[in-house]
């Protein structure tokens, strides 16, 4: 197995399961309705705010993988759009799960060499570097996600 392909098992396990921690963002959310999603507590950011913020450094590498330049901002990652009713939580989980097979399919499809390359810019590091932090970040705020889901069920 190529080391891209490889990697795009990762994030392929990520969102939709099969991965060594067996949890994965697809069940991590589901059940959870609009409101829940979208429900505060304290200072942490809502579940909803969460799935957009994964999925919007995915979107920015998609991009690059694409041929187009980097064009992401960290203040802008949390700008989830605003969800009024059932129909936009669900526009915004299959909007994720449309932009993660999109990904998925350019990582596993990723020229072997180009993974050491450079990602736009020294300071990114290489497309290896990039992949592997998108997965590690992602497990992280997945981690947030079933903390959350934990406290919404107690009522906190």
């Amino acid at each position: 197995m190529s080391q891209s392909v490889f990697i795009a098992k990762h994030i392929r396990e990520f969102y939709f399961g099969g991965n060594w921690t067996a949890v994965n963002l697809k069940d991590g959310l589901a059940g959870l309705s609009w409101k829940e999603a979208i429900h505060k507590i304290d200072e942490l950011h809502s579940i909803a705010e969460l799935v957009y913020h994964i999925n919007y450094f995915a979107r920015v590498v998609t991009r690059v993988l694409e041929g187009e330049p980097l064009k992401g901002k960290d203040s802008e990652s949390f700008d989830c759009p605003t969800i009024n009713n059932s129909s936009d939580w669900e526009e915004l989980k299959n909007r994720t799960w449309e932009e993660a097979e999109k990904f998925i399919s350019l990582v596993e499809n990723l020229p072997e060499e180009k993974l050491s390359k450079l990602m736009a810019d020294e300071k990114y590091g290489s497309y290896q570097r990039n992949l592997i932090g998108i997965i590690e970040h992602s497990h992280y705020h997945l981690g947030q996600i079933i903390l959350i889901r934990k406290l919404l069920k107690k009522g906190i």
